[in-house]
């Protein structure tokens, strides 16, 4: 038996990266998958569904509020029921705030905390009648401490756990459980993406002495939306080597 047998989860961004192996996790685990993603690769549906599950794939813009609540009313359509939601999706727009011009806090700002608002609003009537639900948020440590250059990304993330922490107080009652988890320096198309020597020195100041890996993100996650955690409700968990401690 899995650990998600019979739960419907739905993930934005998962076409890569952390989500995809997110995605590809839960389904190991027996969940049904519902992932959104701007386009959408062939490939990891294939890769899902050759774990022998059901999945469906949504090409659907997060930051849009309409898009949004159509997309979760397929999703509940087509599945019948939503049991997890992983708001994963995510961008970075990196320069210091005395560049940083309005474009660029904008769109991160939407893309990485206003998607979540918007699955949110629209998971938590179907959770609040099924009295259950797990809502995972995917904050980064520079949302705890942080981080020069990244004032757009790091308050995208910080609002990401205050989001999870609020809904679950508000959410609590109806057995919904909300947390984050808060990865640190991980092995990624967006982490590649800085130069070599800027890659290094992370990995210098990591205690583990390296940068960590989209599945090791997604063993956290799974233990969320899982029973396994459920008395563990409005917390940061961080996946990062001890490099935030």
């Amino acid at each position: 038996m899995g650990l998600l047998d019979g739960k419907v989860a739905l993930i934005t961004g998962a076409s890569r990266g952390i989500g995809k192996a997110i995605a590809l996790k839960f389904a190991s685990e027996g969940a049904d998958i519902a992932f959104t993603d701007i386009t959408i690769n062939p490939e990891t549906v294939a890769e899902i569904e050759a774990l022998g599950v059901k999945v469906r794939a949504y090409a659907s813009n997060a930051a849009d509020f309409e898009q949004t609540h159509a997309t979760v009313e397929e999703v509940k359509a087509e599945f019948g029921h939503i049991d997890v939601l992983v708001n994963n999706a995510g961008i970075t727009r990196d320069t210091l705030m005395l560049r940083m011009d309005e474009s660029q806090w904008d769109a991160v700002i939407n893309v990485n905390l206003k998607s979540a608002y918007n699955y949110i609003h629209a998971v938590t009537p179907i959770m609040a009648r099924q009295r259950g639900g797990s809502i995972i948020n995917m904050s980064s440590v520079v949302g705890v401490s942080g981080n020069a250059g990244q004032c757009n990304y790091s308050a995208s993330k910080a609002g990401l756990i205050g989001l999870a922490k609020s809904i679950a107080k508000e959410m609590g009652p109806r057995g919904i459980r909300a947390n984050a988890i808060a990865p640190g320096f991980i092995i990624s198309d967006m982490t590649a993406a800085l130069p070599e020597e800027v890659r290094e020195a992370w990995a210098k100041s990591i205690p583990l002495r390296r940068g960590g890996t989209p599945e090791e993100v997604a063993k956290v996650a799974l233990f969320l939306a899982s029973d396994l955690s459920s008395y563990v409700s409005g917390q940061v968990i961080h996946c990062c080597g001890a490099m935030n401690c």
